[in-house]
């Protein structure tokens, strides 16, 4: 176990290669894009995430860590590729598993027995048992002479590193042996969680249900928001005044839900079991909705034509993840309206962001109208200067 390959460079991925390499293993980091392996090659992070610039280097330091574009023989793989969704004629969103299988099977060429295999996509029930015939298939052998594992990340942008420290691993296995191999490499990762071990199809569904249950409580907030604004109420005095109250939390609402996990996963469920999942399916359509609502809101304040810039488009406050961005759909709804987007994304140093003009912070501010849709620490640092301008803040930071 002490030589591990990682398939998947991304945002879970390369935290995850770094975090091994510095905890002592071997590791090969291997990604199909040529350009991304030649750029960690050559030491430098096509990502942005607190910490990592400094726990790369030390990795590298270590010589314990490569990059390559094919899997290679290891004690150990673990698979962190995307599980992109497609969505059905009924607005249902199903896991996309062709990453998962194209990396399985680069795993089954080099597969020997006695090897481990990790499965930490967030992926539907089944997907475990699923993958390891794909690793027989591809391999050729069967499936009790390796071992299956699915350990899902549970850690989120802007705390990556510290959490795959210090949350809480659930590592699922239909058998004890792939438990025990798995829990020599999370027991080194992990310093101050715990390891809980259980089955497969319970570490599957458990991702999606914390990832469900978060879902369901933004939907809450985001319809709040529009049931105070519909009444004139100010909708986080509201939450503020109903949090007093020893049992009720209730969560600040937004431009809507981003990121590939939480506004995806909930689908997994209630696609796999459509009878008995109408608030899951329910609270998805609450928050797709929210941007749509937040544009045909100020759109009702605007003159035609007007310039109006969106103060952030990651999917949360102070990372460069556009994964399932809100705030991307609310610049598309409201250029369909007919008028003049602009954009404000401080985390991200490109000038043009799918189609949308990137302007520095004070360049945006000279626009006709500003819609705060991330809680970025520039724009609070910026709250007095932002609400001189004609606004709309969705995430209540002024």
């Amino acid at each position: 176990m002490r030589n591990i390959c990682v398939l998947g460079l991304g945002y879970i991925g390369l935290p995850t290669v770094i975090t091994l390499a510095n905890a002592g293993f071997t590791v090969r980091g291997v990604d199909i894009k040529q350009d991304v392996v030649d750029t960690l090659t050559a030491g430098r992070l096509p990502i942005e995430e607190p910490g990592l610039p400094e726990a790369f280097a030390a990795a590298r330091a270590t010589g314990r860590l490569s990059f390559a574009t094919a899997a290679g023989p290891a004690g150990a793989f673990i698979i962190t590729v995307q599980t992109p969704h497609r969505t059905r004629a009924d607005g249902v969103c199903e896991a996309e598993l062709r990453h998962v299988e194209a990396a399985a099977r680069s795993v089954g060429a080099v597969l020997r027995p006695g090897n481990l295999v990790v499965l930490e996509s967030t992926v539907p029930p089944g997907a475990c048992r699923w993958m390891e015939d794909i690793l027989s298939e591809a391999s050729g052998l069967s499936g009790d002479d390796f071992h299956v594992a699915h350990c899902p990340e549970r850690v989120i942008p802007g705390r990556i590193l510290a959490e795959l420290r210090g949350n809480d691993r659930i590592i699922g296995a239909r058998t004890p042996k792939a438990l025990d191999l798995a829990c020599e490499i999370y027991g080194r990762v992990v310093e101050t969680g715990k390891l809980r071990l259980t089955d497969d199809l319970t570490a599957e569904l458990c991702k999606l249900v914390e990832n469900t249950y978060r879902d369901i409580n933004i939907a809450y907030a985001n319809e709040l928001s529009v049931v105070a604004g519909r009444l004139g109420a100010d909708v986080f005095k509201l939450i503020e005044l109903a949090n007093c109250h020893p049992r009720v939390n209730i969560l600040n609402p937004g431009v809507g839900v981003g990121g590939h996990c939480i506004a995806v996963d909930p689908w997994f469920i209630h696609g796999l079991l459509p009878d008995c999942t109408p608030l899951i399916a329910a609270a998805r359509r609450v928050n797709d909705a929210k941007p749509h609502y937040v544009a045909e809101t100020v759109s009702k304040q605007l003159p035609a034509g007007s310039r109006v810039c969106v103060l952030g488009l990651s999917y949360k406050a102070d990372i460069d993840d556009l994964r399932e961005s809100p705030s991307l759909t609310l610049c598309r709804d409201l250029r369909g309206r007919g008028f003049t987007v602009t954009a404000c994304e401080p985390h991200i140093k490109a000038e043009e962001i799918e189609r949308f003009a990137n302007l520095p912070l004070d360049q945006a501010l000279r626009e006709d109208f500003l819609i705060l849709a991330v809680g970025h620490t520039l724009f609070k640092d910026n709250r007095v200067r932002i609400a001189e301008r004609p606004h709309y803040d969705c995430v209540g930071i002024l």
